[in-house]
Parts: C-alpha cells; structure tokens; sequence
C-alpha cells in the first residue's frame, strides 16, 4: 500500500517540478546587438574579456542560432518575430513588439549610438545605419509624432542612467564600429564595459532588470539553422542563475518572447508566439 502510494505521488511531483520554469516578471528589459562574428570567436577567447566575465558569472546560451543572413532579417526577427515582415513603401505594418507594448501601456525607447537627434530616423549618416534600429520602420513609430521621438540618441542612455528613469523595454544599438561590424571585438568589448557596465551597476538596474547581449548573426560561412551560431548572453542580478549554460536551441524569436513575456505581456508577434519562453536560465 505504502509503495502504491508513493506511486502515486510521481506524477504530482513531476507536475509540480515544471512550473520551476515560470519566467520572473523583470522590470525594465534593456537589449544589446552585436554585429556578424561567430561564437567560436567570442565565447572564451581573450578578445572580449568582458562579455566573457558577464557570460562566466550569470546566462549563457551556447546553442542559440541567428535566423538568416544578412542582418536586417535578424533585426526583425527580434522585433516582430518574422524574417520578412510586411511592408508598404518601405514601412513595416506587420505586428511588431511596439504595438503589443503600447496595448499593454508599457514605455519604450530605441538608444541608437550616433543618431543625430530624436525622432531621426534616415538615411544613414556617419556611423549610423538605419537597419540596424528595426523600431525606425515600424508604422507604429514613424507615423506617430509622439512614439518617433522615442527613437533618441545612446547619449540619453547616461541621462536616463542618472535619473533612474528608463522605459520598459529598450533596444540599444552600438554605432557601425562599436558593434563589431567594421572594428574589432576588442572595441567592442570595451564599448560595454564603458557603457553597459553602470546600467548593470546600477540600483534601477540591480532591482528587477534584465539585460540581453546578442549578435545579429554568425560570419556569413556560417548557415546553421539560417544564420549560425551566435553569443547570447543574459544579465539579471536579481533572477539570474549563476554561471548557468544551456545547451538548447534558440533563436531570435526566443529573445523576443523572453523579453515581452518577462514585462508581463501575454500576446506576442509572428513566431514569438509559438516560441520558449527561455525560462531555464532564471530562479
């Protein structure tokens, strides 16, 4: 009889094990895009020493997979969870992750490093590619005279860094050289350790955020799964699960899930809806 009931408190047990993987509820979700390099080069190798101890001390994924190649595809993955969203003279009215924020009265803003001004938004200018801000095509944006200015220069980071005063959900893009797109990783690394450093330092950061650094794609040789290999870093001091490494495979639309279900949105553009939560790497 005691063995029958043992038996019978398995299933309960399993059951009840696999809410464990309930994602937090962060309170400010920020994300960093890197540019075109492998995770064979990045993961372990002396040129990013920072990424490296950011990736050593909290998540790692070391099977997460970019969608295709070249970038812009990459882009919007992340941002409405499709390749090739819907366009109209070059504006995306496809579903995108600014829409379901604004449904569900969460701020935003895109920090794009050598934007010019806020609410600029083309053509490209010095080190700025407009490609690289997915959130600049978007209908929900750029036909907005309020949201467009939420298209603001990475300068606003630091001010918003001194307030305590960030948006919900922030994209930030490194500029055409500190993304490691036309200078090295090394640059690139000490891009983060200058500016993302005090973000994950600081007291708005430390209470509730998440941070998610990730290249857009893996070099071109590289086709695995669309656009191959990538580092995928994610930083919460307060949700994170140290030094954890995963070994399933992820892709954009893994990222973007993560980021909206983690500000408590319930519904979830293109393949994010259908994606993992990526709830492993948390508490």
């Amino acid at each position: 009889m005691r063995i029958f009931a043992r038996l019978l408190l398995l299933p309960i047990i399993v059951s009840v094990s696999g809410f464990a993987q309930t994602l937090p509820t962060f309170k400010h979700v920020f994300v960093v895009l890197e540019e075109n390099h492998s995770y064979s080069t990045v993961i372990g190798k002396p040129s990013m020493p920072y990424l490296n101890s950011l990736a050593n001390t909290y998540g790692l994924a070391t099977q997460y997979y970019a969608n295709t190649h070249p970038s812009n595809g990459n882009y919007f993955m992340l941002t409405t969870g499709e390749i090739n969203p819907t366009q109209q003279s070059g504006v995306v009215t496809a579903d995108n992750v600014v829409r379901h924020l604004l449904t569900a009265g969460k701020t935003w803003k895109a920090y794009e490093e050598s934007l010019p001004y806020a609410g600029y938004f083309k053509p490209d200018t010095g080190l700025y590619v407009r490609h690289h801000c997915p959130l600049s095509y978007f209908s929900d944006v750029i036909n907005s005279k309020v949201q467009i200015l939420n298209l603001v220069p990475f300068t606003q980071l630091a001010t918003d860094l001194a307030s305590g005063n960030f948006p919900d959900y922030s994209f930030i893009t490194p500029n055409l050289c500190n993304d490691a797109h036309n200078c090295s990783l090394a640059t690139a690394d000490a891009w983060l350790k200058t500016n993302i450093a005090p973000l994950i330092q600081s007291s708005t950061f430390q209470d509730g955020g998440l941070l998610i650094i990730v290249f857009d794609e893996a070099a071109r040789s590289d086709k695995t799964h669309g656009g191959g290999r990538v580092a995928w870093v994610a930083v919460s001091p307060q949700f994170s699960k140290t030094g954890y490494q995963s070994t399933t495979l992820y892709q954009h639309q893994n990222t973007l899930r993560l980021m909206m279900e983690g500000l408590g949105l319930t519904t979830y553009p293109g393949q994010a809806a259908s994606a993992a939560n990526m709830a492993e790497f948390f508490k």
